[in-house]
């Protein structure tokens, strides 16, 4: 997936119960159910200050998925549903969201649990 798209652009990102959806501005759709969840990667883009470099990465064990800027209004639910599942590593979340580091960060995973 290309951040630069301008059909990779959210419309709208749903986090519920069932897992987090993010529809695109093409109309397709991204999508992860908790339960499916088995890996969380907070990946740093320095492309900062005016486009957006840091995406939460969320990736199902079935092949599903989706990335979630963090800028976007449902970033914070995200985040806060996030740091619920067992085994979230909130150091290396706060590492990855105060660096410029061209980088990815394994916040969790499903192995962790």
């Amino acid at each position: 997936m290309s951040q630069d798209s301008r059909n990779a652009q959210s419309r709208a990102v749903t986090v519920d119960d069932t897992g987090v959806r993010r529809t695109l501005a093409d109309g397709s759709v991204e999508s992860v159910t908790w339960e499916e969840l088995k890996s969380v990667v907070i990946r740093v883009i320095p492309e900062g200050p005016w486009s957006e470099d840091v995406f939460l990465m969320l990736a199902g064990s079935d092949g599903t998925g989706t990335a979630v800027p963090s800028g976007d209004p449902a970033a914070d639910a995200l985040i806060e549903r996030l740091q619920t599942l067992p085994g979230f590593d909130n150091e290396r979340f706060i590492e990855a969201m105060t660096t410029d580091a061209d980088e990815a960060y394994v916040v969790w995973t499903a192995a962790s649990a």
